[in-house]
């Protein structure tokens, strides 16, 4: 494992990176880790590091980037857009791809980190493999649960109402808001908002694998409408679509720091599946993955 600063091109500023090489004597493929939304980001650390060791210890070279103003990068979070994170994200997958041996893209998002890695994919000349974890409905959906992180404080002194619509005001306006710590800045939540998961249309020569995975209290359990449906779309889209449910916690918002061992293991195999060419997980619309 090596860390090391990306010098962002255009934006200024540095973003650390942690490199893990591929182990043993076939590079599998190359895997660019985007990470969730505010606060979420810092839960997950210890996950990230477990899954990027495990990725790497089965043959996957593992590049894990801090964005702008996130972690230990250059800038504030009031500082990021959602165009810098996706220019942040492509410059990394192009130093992925000059290292020696470059093997078969993957752009792994945990959470908002999926709807990032969706609208990195649509940037890049020919589209990457793709592995979403626990991905949201919409930037949308994500984008009004952080804002209620702060109606939800103000409420209990009785000063919360009204706020969302104010909130919401000063954001069309242009202007920054604070929200648990954090400084969301008007381009930020803009281009949040307008992400989704829509699937990328591939050409008939070009082959693409997407692995979703999700984690659930009870393994398994029916798959929402909407993630039904999403899936649905992007298997029409040409893409090769492995999805599975896991048993384990919500490790990005619990109070502790948890670890969902059954999500690093499935990640693995699903990732070493797709590799070898295997079966899908046949899901129909309403079914689960068992």
């Amino acid at each position: 494992m090596q860390a090391f600063f990306l010098e962002a091109e255009g934006q200024g500023g540095q973003r650390l990176c942690i490199h893990h090489d591929a182990q043993g004597p076939e590079k599998r493929g190359q895997i660019l880790y985007l990470h969730p939304f505010a606060e979420e980001m810092n839960k997950s650390r210890r996950m990230a590091a477990l899954q990027a060791r495990a990725m790497a210890a089965a043959g996957y070279e593992v590049l894990q980037i801090d964005l702008l103003g996130c972690g230990d990068s250059s800038g504030d979070f009031g500082d990021a857009s959602w165009e810098a994170w996706v220019a942040d994200a492509v410059q990394a997958c192009r130093w992925l791809k000059a290292q020696p041996q470059p093997a078969p893209l993957w752009i792994w998002g945990l959470r908002a980190g999926c709807l990032l890695a969706v609208d990195v994919a649509r940037r890049l000349p020919s589209a990457p493999n793709l592995l979403l974890v626990q991905p949201p409905a919409s930037g949308k959906t994500v984008l009004q649960q952080f804002l209620r992180l702060r109606v939800a404080g103000e409420m209990l002194d009785g000063s919360g109402k009204g706020l969302m619509a104010q909130l919401r005001q000063a954001l069309s306006q242009g202007q920054s808001v604070e929200i648990a710590g954090y400084r969301l800045s008007a381009a930020l939540s803009t281009g949040l908002e307008a992400a989704n998961l829509s699937p990328i249309p591939l050409s008939p020569d070009r082959q693409a694998r997407l692995l979703w995975l999700e984690l659930a209290s009870q393994q398994p359990s029916e798959w929402s409408l909407v993630a039904a449906q999403t899936q649905e779309r992007w298997r029409e889209a040409g893409w090769q679509l492995y999805a599975e449910q896991l048993a384990g916690p919500a490790f990005w918002q619990t109070t502790e720091i948890e670890e969902a061992p059954a999500l690093i293991d499935g990640a693995v195999h699903g990732l070493l599946q797709q590799a070898s060419g295997g079966d899908q997980k046949a899901c129909g619309p309403l079914e689960h993955c068992a």
